[in-house]
């Protein structure tokens, strides 16, 4: 029974794709060699992170104009760190393993660091997740209990708990800022963005069900019905918020800069870990932000009070709109959206920061690309929900533009404003986990990412068995991909554990006594675990025992009644 629970995490896998024509047909209608594009996304790749190892580690970031490095974000090596996984989805085992042991060696959290508790979030605690989901498909020889253990997760853990005193305000709501070794600073400002509040119960709710301690999800949980109950009476939440006085700081409302990772975390949120309350407050959102924001599947700022246009522009960020809408099924309003974004890439050939819909151009200051991931990002779940090759063709527009634009001898280089090209001395690090990732993915149909649960790893912990690796991976807002099924890996919770080691303790007492056979322990409800125990004790042999067929997986029933879609698998309530 316990595979069967465990499979039940997988309800992703027994998807209705939308119909379609094959990947192969719709490169083939357009001329595109997706192997070749493929190596370029590749060769990208390398290009920027070798120059980074050579020029800029230790430091978090790369500066590709002079070839150096520069910390940014709390010197964590930040840009190692974030690129890990693309590693392995680029099929780098090797160089995986060499980072890992040069993380743990390397990173040090107990440091007098003002960080940003919301990057510290989706970059580094979201990326020793990952990396730790996906140690063992790398070859890494895990401990015993893993998933439940492990070094990579002991670092996640660490970083998370430093930023716990963040959250302790009157509202729960956190502060933007922490020091790492004191906590948060006497003076620091209570106004934090939106996003900066709702963008946790991924990486936090993860980290609960592996390491048993609830903390980490309940302070999530928390931070996230706080915006809801703040809303405005018309459904809409601003953009920044006091988090002690839960006074609204800044009321222009949209999908964009400050708002845009609240939406996708309610969203991902609730396909993670099937939670109807999250989908509810996201569908509530929806309609609200059809109402007042909508317009010629344009999306615009408003007054979150009164709906009134504030800001008639279109914001890079909000470019991960219609892989959100395809997430609940929406496909053809994403579609439709994605386009009218498109327009604008191949106007300037990227995104601008911000693009003044009514006058069709650069809003003045905001006109640079420091090549971000979203569009890419959407039409990446686009791409695997309807094959319109359209979606390529961004993919190949996007590989050209960087590679004409942004290419520099020591990596690729921040277009400061894209109507000149002239460029800026950085390359963040979500160029490596993000951008360089969905376009990968774009052009990979094959890659274990887009595992459809027809393969799939058996895995004993000490608490029984575990599905992996069978698929439906949910991406954080840096791409960091979480394995759901880890989830239901380690159920059991401190308590229990404790009273586990007491009756240990109770049999290995009464064993030396010779007072206790094996037959009294299963009267005491302990004996159907023994095998299991004694698997995990012996080195877990049968952890690696690997499965290829459907016949495990079954279509567990949906607890709500919502569409939703992973990696553009949709599946319906019922099915």
């Amino acid at each position: 029974m316990s595979l069967l629970r465990g499979l039940g995490a997988l309800l992703c896998l027994c998807a209705l794709r939308l119909p379609g024509p094959p990947a192969g047909t719709a490169a083939a209608a357009r001329g595109l060699d997706l192997a070749a594009y493929r190596e370029r996304v590749r060769a990208m790749f390398y290009h920027a992170y070798e120059h980074y190892l050579e020029s800029a580690f230790p430091y978090d970031e790369l500066r590709p104009l002079t070839c150096d490095g520069q910390d940014t974000w709390g010197s964590f090596s930040l840009t190692l760190i974030d690129a890990l996984d693309t590693l392995l989805i680029l099929g780098n085992v090797s160089e995986f393993q060499r980072v890992v042991t040069v993380l743990q060696e390397g990173v040090d959290f107990d440091i007098d660091v003002n960080a940003s508790v919301f990057e510290t979030n989706i970059r580094v605690v979201g990326g020793l997740l990952s990396a730790h989901l996906l140690s063992k498909k790398a070859g890494i020889e895990v401990e015993v209990g893993w998933p439940c253990s492990g070094p990579l997760l002991r670092m996640a853990e660490e970083a998370a708990r430093k930023l716990l005193p963040a959250f302790q305000t009157p509202t729960g709501m956190p502060y933007g800022t922490v020091n790492l070794l004191h906590g948060v600073n006497p003076g620091e400002t209570p106004v934090t963005c939106t996003a900066g509040i709702g963008t946790f119960i991924v990486e936090f709710a993860t980290l609960s069900h592996l390491t048993g301690d609830p903390v980490f999800e309940d302070v999530a949980r928390k931070a996230l019905k706080a915006l809801w109950k703040n809303r405005s009476d018309i459904g809409l939440v601003g953009n920044h918020i006091d988090v002690v006085t839960a006074k609204w700081v800044a009321q222009d409302a949209g999908i964009g800069a400050g708002v845009d990772s609240y939406f996708e975390y309610l969203v991902k949120g609730a396909i993670l870990l099937q939670d109807k309350e999250l989908m509810s407050m996201f569908l509530e959102y929806n309609k609200a932000i059809k109402n007042y924001t909508k317009f010629d599947d344009w999306y615009l700022w408003v007054q979150m009070y009164k709906g009134t246009v504030s800001m008639p522009v279109f914001q890079s960020l909000e470019a991960y709109w219609p892989g959100l809408q395809s997430l609940i099924g929406d496909v053809d309003n994403a579609m439709r959206t994605f386009l009218n974004y498109y327009t604008v890439w191949k106007q300037f050939g990227g995104l601008p920061e911000f693009y003044n819909i009514p006058q069709g151009y650069t809003v003045d200051k905001r006109e640079g690309y420091p090549l971000r991931p979203e569009l890419i990002e959407s039409a990446m779940y686009l791409y695997r929900a309807t094959r319109d090759p359209t979606l390529l063709e961004l993919g190949r527009d996007a590989v050209e533009s960087i590679e004409k634009i942004s290419k520099v001898d020591c990596g690729f280089a921040t277009i400061k404003d894209l109507r000149d090209h002239r460029l800026d001395n950085r390359m963040e690090s979500f160029f490596l986990a993000e951008t360089v990732k969905y376009l990968y993915l774009l052009f990979d149909p094959d890659n274990f990412i887009h595992n459809d649960g027809s393969d799939f790893d058996v895995v004993i912990t000490p608490y029984g068995e575990c599905v992996l690796n069978a698929g439906g991976y949910i991406f954080n807002t840096e791409a960091h991909p979480i394995d759901p099924a880890a989830l239901h890996c380690c159920r059991k919770r401190k308590e229990e554990q404790w009273e586990v080691e007491d009756l240990m303790r109770e049999f290995y007492s009464l064993k030396k006594n010779k007072k206790f056979t094996l037959k009294q322990a299963s009267e005491h409800g302990e004996g159907e675990s023994t095998k299991d125990a004694t698997d995990a004790s012996s080195g877990g042999e049968k952890r690696n025992s690997k499965k290829s067929s459907h016949s495990l997986l079954s279509c567990p029933s949906q607890s709500f009644n919502s569409k939703l879609a992973v990696l553009g698998q949709v599946f319906l309530d019922n099915t």
